[in-house]
């Protein structure tokens, strides 16, 4: 059973290192123990190897730290990606530079795609979950918050000191040089309490001469310290062979003036010192160790932290020449950090001087001595490192006290856990320990011939004594004699006091010479020439294991002379003194005693004494103090009486009733506190051989005695914790069971025990020394446990194979019913008390479970099952929370226990018992109503996975498939009670589900599959659950959210709750960083974690003090609040924020891809149809993509997800891509188009890919794309919503974003041929993905040109959005613009006929709004044909295709092509389920009303032929009543219209031709704009001026052309604007436009007509000699003809003009055509058929109105200045004879028709026109003899 070896063995011996060497105990008692027995059991329980059980405190051994990588996520940080790649080419080149340099900014970056994937590239598409959501899992620290946890406490030997420190002589040096020996003592020394704390450390200084040459090696002093304080300091004394009298005295080393000894002297003192044997006291000092201004702190070194460690500087207290021993440097940190001090202060000896007189303040003044002693003090590492490391032979394991953690406890720089490599921790206050074991400290740490000062307050303080020692420390002080001698004193120990001269002392004194043996005297310094005689020497004195009352110390007292005669000085007796050890050897303070003149045999009896001759009339002159430092010889008497007994009960020498040992047992009770502590282990040990063979009574007795003694101990020491450190320590170390001397003692505890419990269970009264039972029963059950399983070791350690696990212990069956009753009777106690609610029931609830857990690696399991099950039966259900929660406890314990993996079950074939109870429980806890049990509950669960999944031991992947079969039972159980899981709060959800998924990973496909065979609802069930996990771990950047703050659901713990961090992360995570915050706030950081936080602050270069304020603040904000997550992350160090955030965002992208992995196996499965689920719709599948789409998703899991995304549409495709899943497709398209507008150009061009598979699968199962193309315009009008398709220049001006360009771009990738081989390949897909279709439809149908047409009307309808957003900032100033915009919305949307319905209702408010009402009713027309024509289509309408022909001719741009897709538009929530008769006939009526409005009646007209047909099929008379009524209204209307003598006009038109750049789009074009009828060409100059002068900035002005002129770019300025306006006149459809008269529009024929006008015309007049205006023979006319795209009234306001032709009339055709034009006027009036005579006037006036301007005298620039333009001299002569001849012609026509005109009129008139008349005769009548000058043939004709 030597060291622990990895095999079965689970005890390590750890051996004794002694203290103070070797005890040697008296050479005769040595052989001869067994007379002793409590000698022999004292010496056993201090000799025997300790040994420890490596496994009670759960063994783990933790896989390395796992490293994370950023994730890329799209936002601002997606160039990352590019930044990592750069980090990784510069990577490579510093690879070899040092690891711990955390990146500045803070994140390593690895490329995640090349590191992590090619490792389990076969399996697992991301990395495990579950380390991602327990990043900084550490077993210990989750260990620690089990209710009750046992604390493993390091041994006492390395519990006891503090500090330790070694002190090296390195020389003595004088001025008056080295020439004799020089000797000296140093201890430790306690100014203030004037007490040694230490035995002295010896050492010499020789002269050179004198010197050895092999003791080269100056052996060091090592003391002991508890605690650093200012009163400790070294006392260093100095002495040197007594001075010849006569010779040269001492004073030569402290003369003033420097001076050299002459030869002569320097050989005198040679000679002297080699023959005179004794030493006199030469000089003192005395060095502090510390500053005056520390404080013992009570952290002492032990925490570096405080100020102690790091600079030990000291100043002295003495006077300015002290020296100051700084022992600074961190002590507690490098190896060696010695300090060589040296001490000048050497005070000169004065005679007479004692220790308390160095203190006197009236003291005399010492003579400095002119000398330097140099020492080398180190501060040596105490603690845990000495005692058991360095004596195992050379294994360091240090299991036990490293918490092995696997991110040690400190924030580790940048990203990934611990960077420098070592996997253990930096534990021992910063030291790194080196693996080969040799612990080097400086130089090696306990060097053979190190001195280790024996430490007196060892024997003092509370605490159990654990090395044997056993020696009296002897101060002779003074002897005071009535004259000078020079006086010495010779010590000896003898066993009697017979003849002195026969009788031999014992050698038992330590030599002053190291390494030496024990001599049988030893000497004193001389005190030369004194009368009183001082000493200051310590004699040590090995002591016999047992004294008699005759063992005594003999004193001889000497004189020597000190001259030389012929031979040495030879010394002289004066006197004796004795003094007997068992009367004075535990006596502290001093002991005087007289001087006997002679020895006379037994000296020592009272007898004796009258016979003595005493020196100074036997007054007690020689004063003395003694020490006893004992492990063996109790200074109580009580305690002795006890080893007296058990010593005679044990030989049998005592009568066998034993009635003295019960009542020294009894009294045991009293011993003072002190005393039993030094002495715990050995009692405790001799209760327990009572208990395991005495007899009853004795059994009894022994029991209570133990429980009180431990009780006491528990009470009455220093520390709080539940399991006193003593007993503990007892437990784990010292106790073996008597070394297998004894039968093992368990089965006599347990049945002791077991009966005293029965007692109480039969309600026998036992006294309150139950409770103490209760309260101690974990020492009890820990020792019962600790017996078992040394008597397992025992029996299988010799006939076990090398490398084979100790088999378990089958137990006897007495004794396992015992042990079985005894658990019953605790439970029970359990059960009464947790309903008191005692605090004690749930640490005695602890126990026993740990007691399980213990016996679980020592006995059968089965039988553990027993107890195990007993305990479920009792507690069994949903019970009260205090029980709950002890049950909790209970399981959490046991299964905390390594093997409970591979427990099995009850029953032989039965799987693991423990797992499946622990199920069962955690799932009745998450029902019960309590939250924080739930909590608890889900808690326990993850953590023991993470148990599982970071332990070394589990990683092959058999085990991680036998662990995940083991839990998923539990998966099963949440499937059948959903409602279950769905109370829980997030939080226990997202434990819950990281549970799942990391279960559900490591499952064989077979058994996962079996989980969905069971029903469809089960399945989709399960999916839920997955559906749960994205939504709870998606990863939001903390700025897309200020999360809530702590929800009101959360429950309220008792104690602080540590601030909330993350949401997404374990729970442990926000311990872990309020913990890490607070650490980087000390000043020096603790040695584990100190040594990060000043490189990383370094690194910022920030000091820690704001963040520690600002999480203050943000702390103190949260508490009145609820923690604002995010005020919490702003106050986090920057590092340990950038390790939260990637730490969550690993999460997140850990579990999609979980998730994603999960769904391919799904996928892969349901294609051979062998699960259950909906095949119809495979809703698991679309639920799934889709909620993975709709999530913030990092790239690595976009990589991952196309190659899934494109295996399910090629298995699944034809039930994805149907009907019943078009909600499906429309998400998928929708958040495909959104992956599209991506900054990060990967994920975007994945989603090209994506778009390339809807398409294919569109070819593949309906061989077109026309649904698709639907599909994809409705999810970019959605898209369109959230995308911000502009963006702000810095003038103000908005420009297509970044985001518009992108979407732009990928789609036109989508359909560009030449790069979609590589795309695909790029994105990890086959290269024939887009070819491949299923074999049913073997033709390939994939056809880039279709994909092309269906890329544009997306761009199309992109576009389209675009340039409505840009127009935003003038929507309201520029109306004509916005109309156009919701006009080519309307086109682009087209193919979704909701849509198309949508924007043509936007369209129709904008011009309600703007009052043009004939293009709002057109649009009502455009909603009504969309309607009709897909009724017309469905055959479901009452119209036919001669209706839809009606349609389009009051509104041509109902067009053909929405027919065909307006059927395929059926996707879910749009198309023709909305298009219904009646929402044709509503869209119907309001253009009728809008129509009327703008008075175009004869449209209302037709339009209300079409409702009609509607109300026949229906029969709906009433409404046909209305219509008609209408109708015969709106015919009214007409007539009315006509019949007006003003012509009727429904709108003015203007020309618009707009030139300059700073129109964009519209330079260079021109436009005819449709006004209302009162609009004047100045007010449509000034609107359109105001429109566009807003845009104009400060370099360009707005100019308006006055003239409707050709304009010539070239002509035009730069920087300047140019509109130009012109009125336009519509031309009817049959005009001649060739036709030289001028137009007037109430001649035009069929005036019933629709006003549908596509062309306009207007005319300019000019001249061609270059003036602006001429005469009539000069004025040319040019006539130009414009051609509109579409007609009006249109859909918008203004339309684009697409032709211009001009025609030229010369200026005589000019003059024919305008008075042709009036004749033509006049002759319309004339001929008008008038239907009544009822309607005479109005005739009356047009003709009145015509005539007068005719024929008035007045007016002759009509007919009259024609004549005289082009009849009369020059202009007549040029004038061709045709043109002469129509110009003749039309004159002469012109007034028969005004003569025929006025006889009409005369016939009209009444008497009051008469004058009227006569002025029209008279007018004609002159103007006719003007005429005749110019045509004589006039008269004629007339």
């Amino acid at each position: 059973m030597e060291n622990s070896s990895p095999n079965g063995h689970r005890f390590r011996r750890i051996s004794r290192q002694s203290f103070a060497g070797s005890l040697n105990l008296d050479p005769l008692l040595d052989e001869n123990l067994e007379q002793w027995p409590h000698l022999s059991e004292l010496v056993q329980c201090y000799r025997t190897d300790w040994v420890k059980d490596d496994n009670k405190y759960g063994h783990y051994e933790s896989i390395g730290p796992i490293s994370f990588q950023n994730q890329i996520f799209e936002g601002p940080d997606t160039d990352i990606e590019t930044e990592m790649h750069l980090a990784n080419a510069r990577q490579n080149k510093i690879d070899d530079t040092d690891d711990d340099i955390p990146s500045t900014s803070g994140r390593q970056f690895t490329d995640a795609a090349s590191k992590s994937s090619s490792l389990n590239v076969l399996k697992h598409l991301g990395e495990s979950p579950l380390p991602t959501y327990e990043p900084v899992f550490d077993w210990e620290t989750e260990r620690s918050t089990i209710f009750g946890q046992r604390i493993p406490e390091t041994q006492l030997a390395q519990y006891a000191s503090g500090l330790k420190i070694s002190v090296k002589v390195h020389s003595l040096s004088f001025q008056a040089g080295l020439v004799e020996p020089f000797y000296g003592t140093i201890c430790l020394y306690n100014k203030e309490r004037r007490e040694k704390l230490s035995e002295d450390f010896i050492f010499s200084a020789l002269p050179t001469e004198m010197q050895e040459a092999s003791s080269s090696y100056e052996p060091r002093g090592i003391f002991y310290l508890d605690t650093p304080s200012a009163s400790v300091c070294l006392l260093i004394q100095l002495e040197k062979p007594a001075t010849e009298e006569g010779g040269v005295t001492p004073s030569v080393y402290s003369r003033k003036e420097p001076v050299h000894m002459t030869e002569r002297e320097k050989q005198k003192l040679q000679v002297w010192s080699r023959i005179m044997p004794y030493r006199e006291s030469f000089a003192w000092a005395i060095i502090p160790l510390f500053d005056s201004n520390i404080n013992s702190s009570p952290g002492g070194p032990a925490s570096p932290s405080s100020s102690v460690a790091p600079n030990v500087s000291v100043s002295s207290s003495q006077d300015a020449s002290d020296p100051v021993a700084k022992l600074d440097g961190k002590l507690g940190y490098s190896s060696g950090n010695s300090v060589v001090v040296e001490v000048s202060n050497l005070n000169k000896v004065k005679e007479g001087y004692t220790e308390d007189s160095l203190q006197d303040p009236k003291r005399k003044i010492h003579k400095p001595v002119k000398g330097v002693l140099r020492l080398e003090i180190e501060k040596l590492q105490a603690g845990p490192v000495d005692f058991e490391n360095a004596s195992e032979g050379g294994s360091i394991d240090h299991e036990d006290q490293i918490t092995d953690s696997r991110f040690a406890k400190c924030p580790s720089n940048g990203s990934d856990g611990p960077q420098n490599g070592h996997s253990k921790v930096n534990y021992y206050e910063g030291k790194e320990l080196p693996r080969n074991g040799s612990i080097a400290l400086g130089n090696t740490d306990l060097n053979t011939d190190d001195f280790q000062a024996f430490d007196f307050r060892r024997t003092t303080r509370n605490e159990p004594f654990l090395q044997p020692f056993h020696c009296l420390y002897v101060y002779p002080i003074t002897v005071s004699l009535s004259r000078k001698r020079n006086l010495f004193i010779r010590v000896e120990l003898r066993k009697d006091d017979g003849d002195a001269r026969k009788q031999q002392p014992l050698e038992a004194m330590h030599s002053r010479e190291p390494g030496a043996s024990l001599q049988k005297c030893a000497h004193t310094q001389v005190a030369v020439g004194a009368r009183i005689a001082s000493y200051h020497d310590e004699i040590k004195v090995s002591l016999p294991a047992i004294w008699t009352p005759s063992h005594h110390l003999l004193f001889t007292f000497l004189h020597v002379d000190l001259q030389t005669k012929l031979e040495a000085p030879k010394p002289v007796v004066i006197g004796y003194a004795s003094l007997p050890l068992s009367t004075h050897a535990q006596l502290r303070s001093e002991i005087s005693l007289p001087i006997m003149r002679e020895l006379i045999p037994h000296y020592l009896q009272d007898g004796g004494k009258e016979r003595i001759d005493y020196l100074e009339d036997g007054k007690n002159v020689f004063k003395l103090r003694l020490r006893l430092c004992s492990s063996l010889y109790p200074i109580s008497e009580r305690i002795r009486d006890f080893f007296l007994e058990y010593d005679r009960h044990t030989l049998r020498t005592s009568p066998p009733w034993g009635s003295e040992l019960l009542e020294a047992i009894n009294s045991l009770k009293n011993v003072d506190s002190t005393a039993l502590l030094q002495f715990l282990q050995p009692i405790l040990n001799m209760l327990l051989h009572l208990i395991g063979n005495g007899g009853e009574t004795l059994q009894v007795a022994a029991f209570r005695a133990m429980v009180n003694i431990l009780t006491r101990v528990q009470q009455e020491s220093v520390d709080e914790a539940e399991r006193n450190i003593f007993l503990v320590n007892y437990v784990d170390y010292s106790f073996d069971d008597f070394g297998g001397r004894q039968p093992p003692v368990y089965p006599g505890l347990s049945t002791v025990w077991g009966s005293l419990a029965r007692s109480k269970a039969k309600g026998y009264r036992v006294g309150p020394v139950y409770d103490d039972v209760l309260s101690m029963a974990w020492f009890f059950l820990e020792l019962i446990v600790k017996s078992m399983a040394l008597e397992q070791t025992r029996l299988f350690y010799h006939n076990l194979p090398l490398g084979e696990d100790i088999p378990p212990m089958q137990l006897k069956e007495s004794v396992f019913r015992c042990i079985l009753q005894l658990y019953d009777c605790l439970l029970t106690e359990v059960h009464e008390r947790c309903k008191r609610g005692l605090s004690l029931a749930k640490r005695l609830n602890s126990s026993l479970a740990f007691f399980c857990y213990d016996l679980l690696s020592i006995i059968e399991p089965r039988q553990v099952f027993e107890l195990v099950s007993l305990y479920i039966d009792k507690f069994s259900g949903v019970c009260q929370l205090v029980l709950h929660d002890c049950k909790l406890t209970f399981l959490q314990i046991i299964c905390d226990h390594d093997l409970f993996v591979e427990m099995p079950g009850r029953d032989p074939s039965d799987r693991n018992y423990l797992s499946s109870v622990l199920i069962q429980e955690l799932f009745l806890t998450w029902d019960h109503d309590d939250l924080s049990l739930r909590a608890k509950a889900a808690r326990i669960l993850v953590v023991l996975l993470c148990k599982h999944e970071f332990d070394a031991r589990y990683q092959k992947p058999e085990d991680k498939l036998y662990i995940a079969q083991l839990y998923f039972p539990l998966v099963g159980q949440i499937l059948d009670e959903m409602p279950v899981f769905y109370n829980l709060s997030s939080v226990e959800k997202r434990e819950v589900l990281i549970v799942i998924l990391q279960i559900i990973r490591n499952l064989d496909d077979a058994s996962l599959v079996k989980a969905w065979q069971q029903s469809i609802a089960r399945t989709r069930l399960f999916f839920k659950l997955l559906e749960e996990s994205l939504v709870l771990f998606e990863h939001r950047k903390p700025a897309d959210s200020m999360l809530m703050g702590a929800s009101s659901r959360s429950p309220v713990a008792d104690g602080p709750v540590s601030p909330k961090y993350s949401d997404r992360l374990s729970p442990a995570i926000n311990h872990y960083l309020s913990e890490a915050s607070r650490q980087e706030v000390r000043p020096q950081g603790t040695p584990e974690n100190g040594y990060m936080w000043q490189r990383a602050n370094s690194q910022l270069s920030s000091p820690s003090q704001p963040y520690s304020l600002r999480e203050a603040l943000a702390q103190a904000q949260s508490s009145r609040i609820g923690a604002s997550t995010q005020a919490l992350r702003e106050s986090l160090h920057p590092i340990l924020r950038q390790k939260l955030e990637l730490w969550e965002e690993n999460l997140s992208a850990a579990v999609s891809l979980q998730v994603l992995e999960i769904t391919e196996k799904f996928s892969s499965t349901a294609s051979s149809h062998s699960i259950a689920t909906d095949y119809g719709k495979l809703d698991c599948i679309t639920s799934i993509f889709t909620s993975f789409f709709s999530r913030y998703q990092p790239l690595a899991f976009w990589k991952a997800m196309f190659p899934v995304f494109t295996s399910v549409f090629q298995l699944h495709g034809a039930t994805l891509m149907a009907r019943e899943n078009d909600r499906f497709l429309k998400q998928i398209a929708f958040h495909l188009l959104r992956l599209a507008v991506f900054r990060n150009h990967n994920i975007r061009k994945r989603a090209v890919v994506g778009l390339q598979i809807l398409v294919r699968s569109s070819f593949s199962y309906f061989t077109q794309t026309a649904r698709l193309r639907v599909m994809l315009t409705i999810t970019l009008s959605e898209l369109m919503s959230d995308v911000q398709v502009t963006q702000m220049k810095s003038d103000g001006t908005l420009e297509e974003s970044g985001e518009a360009r992108r979407l732009r771009n990928s789609l036109e990738e989508m359909a560009d041929e030449s790069k979609s081989g590589n795309l695909i390949t790029e994105c990890g897909l086959p290269e024939n993905a887009l070819g491949t279709i299923p074999d049913a439809l073997a033709e390939k149908k994939w056809s880039w040109s279709e994909v092309k047409i269906l890329a544009n009307s997306i761009i199309l309808a992109l576009d389209a959005s675009l340039e409505h957003a840009l127009l935003a900032s003038v929507m309201n100033t520029d109306r004509y613009a916005a109309a156009e915009s919701f006009f080519k919305l309307a086109m682009a949307f087209a193919p979704v006929p909701d849509l198309h319905i949508m924007w043509l209702l936007h369209l129709c408010d904008a011009h309600q709004e703007m009052q043009s009402w004939a293009e709002a009713a057109q649009c009502a027309v455009g909603v009504a044909g969309v309607v009709m024509q897909a009724l017309v289509s469905r055959n479901d309408g009452v119209w036919g295709n001669d209706h839809i022909t009606a349609l389009r001719k009051i509104c041509p741009m109902v067009s053909n092509e929405i027919t065909s897709e307006a059927s395929a538009a059926e996707v879910e929530g749009y198309g023709a389920s909305k298009l219904t008769v009646d929402s044709a006939v509503k869209y119907l009526q309001l253009a009728n009303k809008l129509f009327s409005q703008a008075e175009l009646y004869h449209f209302c007209a037709n339009i209300l032929e079409l409702v009609i047909p509607v109300y026949k099929s229906r029969r709906a008379y009433g409404q046909l009543a209305k219509c008609h009524t209408m109708l015969t209204n709106i015919y009214e209307s007409i007539l009315e219209q006509e019949s007006s003598p003003i012509p009727f006009t429904d709108a003015t038109y203007y020309r618009v031709g707009f030139y300059g750049e700073k129109f964009g789009k519209l330079d260079k074009k021109e436009y005819v704009y449709r006004e209302p009828r009162d609009v004047r060409l100045g007010d449509i100059m000034e609107k359109l001026s105001h429109i566009y002068e807003s845009r104009m900035d400060g370099n360009h002005t707005l100019h308006i052309i006055p003239d409707s002129r050709q304009v010539k770019s070239e002509e035009l300025q730069p920087g300047v604007c140019y509109l130009q306006i012109t009125a336009v006149d519509p031309v009817m459809e049959d005009e001649d436009l060739g036709s030289r008269r001028e137009r007037i529009i109430s001649l035009s024929t069929g005036s019933v007509r629709a006003r549908v006008f596509d062309r306009f015309l207007f005319d300019t007049p000019f001249t061609k000699n270059g003036k602006t205006q001429g005469g009539l023979e000069d004025q040319w006319k040019r006539r130009t003809v414009l051609q509109t795209e579409g007609s009006f009234p249109a859909l918008v306001n203004r339309l684009v003009v697409t032709k211009s032709e001009s025609l030229e009339f010369s200026p005589v055709e000019n003059a024919i055509g305008m008075i042709e034009t009036r004749t033509a006027a006049l002759r319309n009036e004339l001929e008008e058929p008038r239907s009544s005579d009822g309607d005479q006037l109005p005739r009356l006036q047009s003709l009145q109105r015509i005539l007068q301007g005719s024929v008035a005298v007045q007016v002759n620039s009509g007919v009259l200045s024609v004549c005289t333009a082009f009849l009369s001299g020059e202009p007549a002569t040029r004038l061709r004879s045709q043109e002469l001849q129509q110009l003749i012609a039309a004159l002469l026509e012109f007034m028969a028709v005004c003569k025929r005109a006025i006889r009409v009129h005369f016939r009209l008139i009444g008497e009051e026109d008469q004058d009227f008349h006569t002025q029209l005769v008279n007018g004609f009548q002159s103007l006719t003899a003007e005429l005749s000058h110019y045509i004589p043939a006039i008269l004629s004709e007339l």
